[in-house]
């Protein structure tokens, strides 16, 4: 039984589960293959597109999604994650989880008999990766180009750091140096970077990181569970900012990205995320497509 904690997991299946999401965005794939199947999605942290993706991509697939919000779980009132985790691999397929802390999908995948998908920690957002990877592909054709990430080196662009290494694209993320990412993730992308021939640059620099960029791609400032340090983060990340004076160092034809929620005027103004080569709506519809490949994945 495998499980999507974090890119690591799928390093040698990614080209196989984005082949699928294009499979699945163009209606290739017929039928309900997971007819009967059902998902567990328990969410410690809300969402928009990663609740309705994943709800809507299992019931296209056939099967049918559990919504669970802590309150709905004795987990809010004190069971153990082990024993939710064993509970609930006797009624389901799968389970998706939305966590507060990675060590959280690491005992639930520990516990359970079932595969463990990772709908975000503070660590990763795999799924998200998946997603961005997919829509790289169909704006720009192949991973041949320069990527570019500007912000806070967090879940995102940890997972970003390592999908690009396994797919050989050379990533830059430019992050203060209070705020870059995970170290053992940046020695993990650069070990599988040296395989795929690609480079993984961290610098705290973003005009010379975005020089040439094919792709730029920045997250908010302020995650969920880290309001306590909005005053620091945003004095720290303003000169981080994606703006036309930035994106003009960047290729002519370079894409923005960004996984929303996004805060026009902070991590990125509206002239460049409403922009015309702003790519955020086919960013955000690929997650069900995307999703629907790690489901089919995983569960079938």
């Amino acid at each position: 039984m495998k499980s999507l904690l974090s890119i690591y997991d799928i390093k040698d299946e990614v080209t196989e589960i984005l082949d699928l999401a294009n499979e699945f965005k163009h209606g290739l794939i017929k039928g309900k293959p997971l007819d009967g199947k059902s998902l567990a999605m328990i969410f410690q942290k809300s969402s928009t597109r990663t609740r309705v993706s994943f709800e809507v991509g299992m019931y296209e697939l056939g099967g049918s999604a559990l919504f669970l919000s802590e309150n709905d779980l004795q987990m809010g009132r004190g069971e153990s994650i082990s024993d939710t985790a064993r509970v609930l691999s006797r009624y389901v397929d799968g389970i998706m989880i939305r966590a507060i802390e990675h060590e959280d999908l690491v005992e639930f995948e520990k516990e359970a008999t079932v595969p463990i998908i990772s709908g975000l920690s503070d660590l990763e957002h795999p799924c998200q990766a998946l997603a961005d990877m997919q829509t790289i592909k169909e704006h720009k054709g192949d991973f041949s180009g320069k990527f570019v990430y500007v912000g806070d080196g967090n879940n995102v662009c940890n997972s970003l750091l390592l999908i690009c290494a396994c797919l050989g694209m050379d990533i830059v993320a430019a992050s203060p140096k209070a705020y870059q990412a995970n170290e053992k993730i940046v020695k993990q992308s650069k070990s599988i970077a040296k395989e795929s021939g690609s480079n993984v640059t961290i610098t705290d620099n973003v005009e010379i990181a975005v020089k040439d960029a094919d792709v730029v791609y920045t997250d908010v400032w302020v995650s969920m569970g880290n309001e306590k340090q909005e005053k620091e983060r945003k004095n720290a990340l303003e000169k981080y900012q994606v703006n036309s004076k930035l994106m003009k160092l960047a290729n002519e034809d370079a894409i923005f990205m960004h996984c929303l929620p996004a805060i026009r005027g902070e991590e990125v103004t509206a002239d460049v995320i409403d922009g015309k080569n702003s790519v955020i709506v086919d960013q955000a519809e690929n997650r069900l497509h995307a999703q629907k490949a790690v489901l089919y994945h995983f569960l079938k």
